[in-house]
């Protein structure tokens, strides 16, 4: 059991990459705090794009801002994995009955999620064999409306707590925007295959020196109707199961017989 987990309440671990002050993190708060007893560890600053980054070259510091009976905040100068780390090892000194990460501001559909530090942060969990959520809303406005998730975000936080998830998996759930209609429900999705094609806006700067921007279109050539793009177009919640172990199992066999090949 939890170190923290009384009155049967699980304990709930919080971070994001949009920082502390991010309208989504603030929603997430407002909707597990009803749920458990809830524990945030976010950076002090946006780590949009920082994927599964670590710090190790600069000292890790906590501040703690909030601390009540079923609620604690700490801000971190650290990356979504540091916050996750620091907050398992150094706040709880064990393990959360569930962690979830965002609300983020923008989808994590698709290949997103390799370079997302809110999933990155949800992939540490897992690794460390926490059952462990991401969430996301599909509108990248730092003044996004949040108000009709609740519902589903307390749904499947609430199924984790409850059901748990497979060794090794977590879950990758991204929401539409608020639309005049409501969300159509729910869909158990694969990630699409999709990609960013990229460029980059190079300029010089005053003294001559050259600098550049990144720039880049989503492009999605995957449409069937199984895929998390496909359902965010579609106004519903997409739920991929997501894995931290690489391997291309279906094509061992190839590259073992590549390997044993003397030609």
């Amino acid at each position: 059991m939890n170190m923290m987990q009384t009155d049967n309440k699980p304990t709930i671990l919080i971070t994001n990459d949009d920082g502390y002050f991010a309208s989504g993190i603030r929603h997430l708060i407002q909707m597990m705090r009803p749920i458990g007893r809830v524990v945030v560890v976010s950076s002090e600053q946006p780590m949009s794009g920082m994927g599964h980054a670590i710090t190790i070259k600069t000292p890790l510091r906590l501040k703690n801002v909030v601390k009540e009976s079923d609620y604690e905040e700490y801000i971190c100068n650290g990356t979504p994995v540091d916050c996750v780390k620091l907050g398992e090892q150094v706040v709880l000194k064990g393990k959360p009955d569930i962690l979830v990460s965002g609300i983020n501001h923008g989808s994590n559909a698709s290949v997103n999620v390799i370079y997302s530090g809110t999933m990155a942060a949800v992939i540490e969990g897992c690794i460390d064999g926490i059952p462990s959520v991401g969430f996301s809303l599909d509108d990248y406005s730092s003044q996004a409306d949040f108000s009709h998730l609740e519902p589903y975000v307390q749904a499947v936080a609430k199924m984790v707590l409850r059901e748990g998830l497979p060794s090794g998996i977590c879950l990758n759930v991204n929401l539409p925007k608020k639309r005049t209609e409501g969300i159509r429900g729910m869909r158990v999705c694969r990630q699409a295959h999709a990609r960013w094609v990229e460029s980059f806006d190079s300029r010089y700067d005053p003294r001559g020196a050259e600098y550049h921007w990144l720039m880049g279109e989503f492009e999605n050539d995957d449409k069937a109707d199984d895929t998390d793009v496909w359902a965010l177009e579609n106004n519903y919640v997409s739920l991929v199961p997501v894995q931290y172990d690489l391997t291309a199992y279906k094509h061992l066999a190839l590259f073992r017989e590549w390997s044993t090949n003397k030609n």
